[in-house]
């Protein structure tokens, strides 16, 4: 594995973390993103990772100027991939859209650029065809807040090349990550399909008014131990990630719950501009949310 120029396209839940990761760990960072407007909401995002990285890596200061200057932006396509040596994709999670910047990046990404999607619910065979290099493309999929969930999903389709696959998963290590491999496709990867179950429950006891949100999160924390409940994730994950997931499903399923699921979300949420912690409401209200404060429990 000899990356040393990285592009993340999209800086948006996972997409401005992964960039600051890669960063911090050496690479040259490109982040390509729609407009100048966007990329300036990523650079006020990463002096919040600074702090973050400060607090729960005891990164120094050496570290994170070193890290600011591994970063460039833009909002030019083919200048964002000149060089580039792997392409990591984390646009929204709509098939369309995903398509249509494959097709405009196929058009303008170096022969040698290795395409890697963040996709956390779509098939990469989905998108083989129109990255134009199949045997260069791949899925690499990481966890919320990676530098503390290190997880570094790799997952290959029937056409990745083995050495795609092997320069992947050391490209994840080198970032600090477990590197995970996945030798077959597996909608939701592995973390997904361990976690997509109990957030649809809960999606689905709360659409169909068996028990409120606070209810469902306090039954998981007090039953499990664990910190926050499947609508405390929901927040982070971020409800417009979630809404096209779900949208997918009830498209494809038909699922009534599904279809209440989606709807629900865009009528209440995303309508409303209340996408989680990224915009300080979604099923809570941030910084404080009431699942941290004393007596939630009770």
């Amino acid at each position: 594995m000899n990356f040393k120029n990285i592009t993340v396209a999209g800086s948006g839940v996972l997409g401005f973390q992964i960039a600051f990761q890669t960063a911090f760990h050496g690479f040259n960072v490109t982040v390509y993103d729609i407009n100048e407007d966007a990329l300036e909401k990523a650079k006020e995002k990463f002096k919040i990772l600074s702090e973050a990285f400060k607090q729960d890596m005891n990164a120094t200061k050496k570290q994170l100027d070193a890290t600011s200057k591994n970063l460039k932006y833009t909002s030019d396509l083919a200048a964002a991939l000149k060089g580039a040596d792997l392409l990591i994709e984390a646009v929204p999670e709509n098939l369309k859209i995903k398509i249509d910047f494959y097709k405009k990046l196929a058009k303008v990404a170096p022969k040698k650029t290795i395409f890697a999607t963040n996709s956390s619910s779509l098939l990469p065979s989905k998108l083989a065809k129109v990255t134009g290099r199949p045997e260069k493309f791949i899925a690499l999929h990481f966890a919320n807040e990676i530098w503390k969930h290190n997880t570094g999903e790799v997952m290959r389709h029937p056409k990745t090349s083995n050495r795609v696959f092997d320069d992947v998963m050391d490209f994840a290590n080198a970032i600090g990550m477990v590197a995970l491999p996945i030798y077959k496709e597996q909608p939701g990867y592995i973390v997904n399909s361990l976690l997509m179950p109990l957030l649809g429950s809960a999606l689905e006891l709360w659409v169909n008014d068996i028990s409120d949100i606070e209810t469902i999160d306090k039954t998981w924390m007090v039953a499990t131990g664990a910190p926050m409940g499947p609508f405390g994730i929901l927040d982070v994950v971020g409800i417009t990630t979630v809404y096209n997931i779900n949208k997918i499903a009830a498209d494809s399923s038909k699922s009534p719950d599904k279809i209440k699921v989606s709807e629900r979300l865009k009528k209440d949420y995303i309508d409303k501009g209340k996408l989680g912690i990224s915009t300080g409401k979604g099923f809570y209200t941030y910084p404080d949310p009431d699942y941290k404060k004393k007596g939630f429990l009770k």
